[in-house]
């Protein structure tokens, strides 16, 4: 879920647009204060911030300065200044996006998906095998277009398999890249996130789709069509 902070000093407005991105699956957080929002910015840091320029207690275009001292996280500026001067200091200053009041719910839904789209391409691309997809910027996968519930670490091992589709990856890597420490031959730790694997993607190790272990050597993520 993409946690959202909303910078907005008018109660009525944050809680309005608040409304309508949670209703779309966003999880929102309100700072209706510069200070509030920097605080937040720090301890529980957003997906994506949403930045009204006209705070109280500081200018939006020093807040955007402050911010980019110490995060790139996507941020968009969302305010009722339309002249161009500010939205060329915004932009040069750190936004990824600007948008003019008024605006819809919906249409900052729309810019902020958007937005993370382009993030998500630029930093992590999708890597798809098959039907199986992973969106590591978005920490999801799919198979078949149903979404997999993973934890950490087998997620970390199916986009570290998935990265190098068709090849044999040696335990000792696995072991280094996903757990970032050697795992000796009798641990098991990797068997056990391989079964787990499987059975998140239905499968079994007597008919294997994806995942096949070569044993003595390591595991390999394959289309079902070529095992």
């Amino acid at each position: 879920m993409t946690h959202v902070l909303l910078i907005e000093d008018d109660e009525q407005i944050a809680a309005s647009l608040a409304q309508v991105l949670r209703q779309r699956g966003r999880l929102v957080s309100v700072a209706h204060r510069a200070s509030e929002a920097l605080a937040l910015l720090v301890d529980t840091p957003p997906d994506v911030a949403v930045l009204d320029l006209g705070l109280p207690d500081l200018d939006g275009l020093d807040v955007l300065r402050m911010v980019r001292g110490f995060s790139d996280l996507p941020l968009i500026v969302a305010t009722a200044r339309d002249d161009e001067p500010t939205i060329v200091r915004a932009l040069e200053g750190g936004a990824d996006d600007y948008v003019v009041k008024p605006f819809s719910g919906r249409h900052l839904d729309a810019r902020i998906h958007a937005l993370l789209r382009r993030e998500r391409a630029d930093r992590d691309p999708v890597i798809q095998v098959g039907g199986l997809v992973i969106d590591p910027g978005a920490h999801e996968v799919t198979l078949d277009g149903v979404r997999i519930e993973m934890r950490p670490k087998e997620f970390a091992l199916l986009r570290l398999l998935a990265s190098r589709p068709g090849e044999v990856v040696s335990r000792r890597t696995i072991a280094q890249q996903v757990w970032d420490h050697p795992i000796s031959s009798t641990d098991s730790t990797i068997d056990v996130h391989v079964s787990a694997l499987r059975r998140r993607l239905g499968e079994t190790s007597a008919e294997p789709r994806y995942l096949h272990v070569i044993r003595g050597v390591g595991v390999k993520l394959a289309r079902p069509a070529d095992p």
